[in-house]
C-alpha cells in the first residue's frame, strides 16, 4: 500500500511538471535538430552519439511548413535534396501534434516538450524522440561566417 501511494505521488509530480506547449512556442521548432536518443515504449533507450543527418523544420505563420533531412558538412554548410515532408501543427485539447504527409504516407507525432534547445516528440507506437537544437559545424577554421 505504501509503495502504491509513492508511485501515485511520483506520477502526479511528473504530470504536473510536464511542459505545456503554447501556440507562441511553435516558432521554436524552426531550424536544425539533432537526435539525441529514442526512448522506446518498452523502456529501453537508444542513444545517438553522432548523427550523419539532422532534421530541418520550417514552420510558417499558418502552422504549416516542411521537415527535411539535411547532412552537415565540415565547412558549416548542409547537403540537402528535394525530398521533404509537409508538416501541419495541430492543437487539440491540451496537446500539440505534428501531422506529416508525403505523396506516399501520412502520420502524426505528439509534441511532448519544446524549448529553444530541446524538442521531444512521441509517435503512435509511443516511442519518444529526443532532439537537441543544432547549428552548422565549421572545422575549417577559416573564420568565415556560415550562412
Amino acid at each position: 500500500m505504501k509503495n502504491t501511494f509513492k508511485i501515485l505521488l511520483l506520477s502526479l509530480f511528473f504530470i504536473g511538471c510536464q511542459q505545456k506547449v503554447e501556440p507562441n512556442d511553435i516558432t521554436k521548432i524552426n531550424g536544425y535538430w539533432e537526435i539525441e536518443k529514442v526512448v522506446f515504449d518498452s523502456g529501453k533507450d537508444k542513444d545517438y552519439k553522432m548523427n550523419e543527418s539532422y532534421d530541418y523544420f520550417e514552420i510558417g505563420k499558418e502552422n504549416k511548413g516542411i521537415r527535411k533531412k539535411v547532412m552537415p558538412q565540415l565547412d558549416g554548410s548542409f547537403l540537402t535534396n528535394d525530398a521533404y515532408e509537409n508538416v501541419t501543427v495541430r492543437f487539440e485539447e491540451e496537446k500539440v501534434f505534428l501531422d506529416y504527409s508525403t505523396l506516399y504516407a501520412k502520420w502524426t507525432e505528439e509534441v511532448i516538450a519544446l524549448s529553444d534547445k530541446k524538442l521531444v516528440v512521441k509517435n503512435t507506437e509511443k516511442n519518444e524522440y529526443h532532439y537537441k537544437k543544432a547549428g552548422p559545424i565549421n572545422l575549417t577554421g577559416d573564420g568565415e561566417k556560415i550562412k
